[in-house]
């Protein structure tokens, strides 16, 4: 009777442990059908500027004197004028617009930073011989919450990144964190966006979401593995216990 119930046993331990063995498919990135090389045409993404952003625009031309006027600064501490001064920073209101020095009011939401500065050079033609026109978004930034190594805000320098350089940024996610249900979270035109991101596909690199923009959330919620394991470890002292209880019946049963 004893041998009876000590196969019950192993059965199930044996069972549970090959349903617990987390497939290949639902851990490893970018799976294909198996081809060795493959190509494809990279986009040539470039984000456009959005209400609450922040701007730095430099003004420059061939007679340095005439284009002081279109470029703001930081007060300074008074006889400190110079390298320590910090250009003035425009933010882009809730209509899209700034208030730029002499030209007024211009609408600059919708447009990348490269088309913006054409725009202004065009603008400036009037006041400027061979105005050069720098500009750079300073607040772009997106958030890596969830199952990942460093969850936190990240600024981007460089005005663009991928999903996977984000999660990098992040520290990757853990090893139990859902690769197949990636959520990003996308506030554009007033609205906002719920996105479910499959990493376990080569279709992510031509996903329109492939490219984050400013102020994008991904979330990487933990697998059912690892929401199970918590649920255990809150209720190990019940499960010790009935265990224990079980045990005892068993061995009573089987004298």
């Amino acid at each position: 009777m004893k041998k009876h119930y000590y196969k019950i046993f192993i059965t199930a331990g044996l069972f549970l442990f090959l349903t617990s063995c987390v497939s290949s498919k639902k851990m490893v990135y970018f799976q294909n059908s198996g081809e060795k090389i493959s190509k494809e045409i990279l986009q040539n993404y470039e984000p456009t500027i959005e209400p609450d952003d922040l701007l730095t625009i430099n003004v420059s031309a061939i007679d340095a004197e005439a284009a002081l006027p279109f470029n703001l600064y930081e007060t300074p501490i008074i006889g400190n004028f110079g390298s320590n001064t910090k250009p003035l920073k425009y933010l882009v209101n809730t209509t899209g617009e700034i208030d730029f020095p002499i030209l007024g009011i211009l609408k600059v939401a919708g447009f990348t930073t490269k088309e913006l500065s054409e725009r202004i050079k065009a603008l400036l033609k009037d006041y400027l011989k061979s105005p050069t026109v720098t500009i750079r978004l300073v607040n772009f930034k997106v958030t890596v919450l969830g199952d990942v190594k460093s969850p936190g805000a990240y600024t981007i320098p460089s005005e663009r990144i991928t999903i996977i350089e984000a999660l990098g940024l992040a520290g990757d996610l853990q090893l139990q964190g859902n690769r197949k249900t990636v959520l990003l979270v996308r506030e554009k035109d007033g609205e906002r966006m719920y996105v479910t991101i499959d990493l376990t596909t080569k279709k992510l690199f031509s996903s329109p979401y492939y490219y984050l923009v400013q102020n994008d959330v991904l979330y990487v919620a933990p697998n059912k593995a690892k929401i199970n394991s918590s649920a255990v470890g809150a209720n190990s002292g019940i499960i010790i216990s009935s265990i224990s209880t079980l045990i005892a019946l068993i061995a009573i049963l089987t004298r």
